[in-house]
């Protein structure tokens, strides 16, 4: 089986874990301390299965990377923004899988409504700014000493992006599950793939 952007499920939540708890463990780019479990994950993806894309990197059956948007803040005037959130493994780097992964997202966000997407990354992270730079992300702050761990103080760099002209009375974004099956969902997802090079 080729390799191929495709929606999560919650059957991937292991592999996911995977790319995630190194992470965790092994750097400051997740504030979390501790790996989440495989169950912990099945629920995160169900929270934002609810209304968002999660995708999927797929190579022959193995999890090369995955992506998702989130909520960007609770209440209600924040609806139409969402947090960006990118992970692929390590032996996929510079295989064009995080890319690929927003080549697909962002369409989709962009057909539900959304008109604003963030990412907050730890700094410093340059291969995590140089790809959300790269999709067309610019900086707009920092939030300083946010975060310790490791021993240290750190720093959050905040990067956004418009995912749409401005409308003065929008309407609320539309639940991703509308999207699945239509030209607009297939269409972004093969956007994706094409952008793959492994």
């Amino acid at each position: 089986m080729p390799a191929k952007i495709r929606l999560a499920s919650e059957s991937d939540a292991a592999q996911i874990l995977d790319i995630y708890a190194p992470v965790v463990r092994e750097t400051a780019i997740s504030f979390e301390w501790e790996p989440p479990s495989v169950d912990q994950i099945r629920d995160r993806m169900r929270r934002v299965l609810e209304m968002l894309p999660w995708l999927v990197c797929d190579v022959d059956g193995r999890i090369a990377g995955y992506a998702y948007a989130s909520p960007f803040k609770t209440r209600a005037g924040y609806r139409w923004s969402c947090e960006l959130t990118v992970y692929v493994h390590p032996e996929f780097h510079r295989c064009g899988v995080g890319r690929a992964l927003y080549a697909a997202l962002l369409p989709c966000l962009t057909a539900q409504g959304y008109q604003v997407a963030v990412a907050v990354i730890t700094i410093p992270n340059p291969a995590s700014v140089g790809l959300h730079e790269s999709i067309g992300m610019r900086r707009v702050g920092t939030y300083h000493a946010i975060g310790h761990k490791f021993g240290q103080w750190l720093d959050d760099g905040v990067w956004q992006m418009e995912l749409g002209p401005r409308r003065e009375s929008p309407e609320p974004p539309v639940p991703f599950h509308d999207l699945v099956g239509t030209q607009v969902w297939q269409k972004a997802l093969d956007k994706g793939t094409r952008l793959l090079r492994v």
